[in-house]
């Protein structure tokens, strides 16, 4: 009997953080600090968080930097280290979902909030 090929594709997992939000991290070496993300990518289910995980890359020399040498520079890290800051404290995000009728027209409106307090985030 032959064996399955394991599939390359990663768990799709629901990411509720977007660029420009303020999270904490929650576990690794950076626990505790603060930053504000830069980039999401929602394939991978990484962030890029302005300040934090810092690593050092060698860079050979190229035309936009003609000495290259050692740069810092953020690397991403996983969503479920990440959490959203709500009046500077760390909470889960939730969605709300209203469905607006006007005139026989329903509108859906879909909205971020704070699942500690319940405040609409966006």
């Amino acid at each position: 009997m032959a064996k399955k090929a394991k599939s390359s594709k990663l768990k799709a997992v629901k990411i509720r953080l977007k660029k420009g939000d303020n999270v904490q991290v929650i576990a690794g070496k950076d626990k505790g600090k603060s930053g504000k993300i830069l980039v999401v990518d929602k394939e991978k289910n990484r962030a890029i968080v302005e300040g934090l995980n810092m690593i050092t890359k060698h860079q050979k020399p190229n035309r936009s930097n003609q000495r290259g040498g050692i740069v810092n520079k953020e690397a991403h890290i996983h969503v479920s280290n990440l959490m959203f800051l709500h009046h500077n404290k760390p909470t889960r995000l939730g969605y709300k979902v209203q469905v607006i009728e006007n005139d026989g027209i329903k509108t859906v409106t879909k909205q971020r909030i704070a699942v500690s307090t319940g405040e609409v985030v966006d």
